[in-house]
C-alpha cells in the first residue's frame, strides 16, 4: 500500500521509510509525485501545520497522506524568541543547515552558554477515512554553543544537540547508543500509529 509522505526532508524519510515498509506500507514522497505545493504553513502549533500539509495533498493526489510538523520551545528564551513552529524560518528567511547552526549556536552564547530545549511532534494522517491526529515530545536535551564537526543532512540543530544520558552530540551518538534512545524514543508508537491509521 502507498502512503505519500508530506515533505522534502530526507531525514523524515528515512526515519521511518523501513519500519514501515515491514508493514506492508510503502513510503512515497513529494519527489516521487514530480511536483511541489505551494503550502503557507500558518497554523499556530505542529498538529495545524502537519494537517495543513497532509489535507493540501490529499486533496490534490487523493493518496492518504502523512503531515508532520515540530515545534521547539527553548527553555530560557523569551517568548518572543522562542522558534515554536519556525525552527528553520528566522526573520521571514527560510535558513540553510549551516545557517541553522550558526543562528542557534549565536543564540547559545548570547544566553549563557547551554540552552534547555524540547521539541513537540505533530503529525496528521488524511485519507478518505477522514483524519487521524497524533502528537508527543522528547525529553530535554541542551543546545551548546559548539558545533560537532559531524552533520546530519536535513536534522542540522543534530550538531549542536547533547543528550544528557549520554552527554554526546546526538550526531555521534553510536548504533547502541541510538538503540537505548529508540526505546526511550516514541518511534515505536509513531509507526503504530500510522499503520493503525492507514491499515484500519
Amino acid at each position: 500500500m502507498k502512503v505519500l509522505f508530506a515533505t522534502t526532508n530526507p531525514a523524515k524519510i528515512g526515519k521511518y521509510k523501513k519500519e514501515l515498509e515491514a508493514n506492508g506500507i510503502e513510503l512515497i514522497t513529494i519527489k516521487d509525485l514530480g511536483f511541489e505545493l505551494n503550502i503557507e504553513e500558518n497554523g499556530k502549533d505542529a498538529i495545524e501545520n502537519a494537517y495543513i500539509k497532509a489535507k493540501a495533498y490529499y486533496d490534490k493526489t487523493q493518496i492518504t497522506t502523512i503531515g508532520m510538523d515540530n515545534n521547539l520551545f527553548i527553555e530560557e528564551l523569551p517568548k518572543e524568541k522562542q522558534p515554536g513552529t519556525h525552527v528553520r524560518r528566522v526573520n521571514g528567511k527560510e535558513l540553510s543547515d549551516d545557517e541553522m547552526i550558526k543562528y542557534y549556536t549565536n543564540l547559545v552564547k548570547k544566553y549563557g552558554g547551554k540552552l534547555t530545549a524540547k521539541w513537540v511532534y505533530g503529525m496528521v494522517i488524511c485519507s478518505n477515512k477522514g483524519r487521524k491526529d497524533y502528537t508527543w515530545s522528547k525529553d530535554d536535551f541542551y543546545f551548546v554553543d559548539k558545533p560537532s564537526i559531524k552533520k546530519n543532512p536535513g536534522y542540522p540543530l543534530d550538531s549542536i544537540s547533547v543528550m544528557p544520558e549520554f552527554n554526546k552530540y546526538f550526531v555521534e551518538l553510536t548504533d547502541d547508543d541510538k538503540r537505548e534512545y529508540k526505546r526511550k524514543d516514541n518511534l515505536n508508537d509513531v509507526i503504530d500509529f500510522i499503520v493503525n491509521s492507514v491499515k484500519n
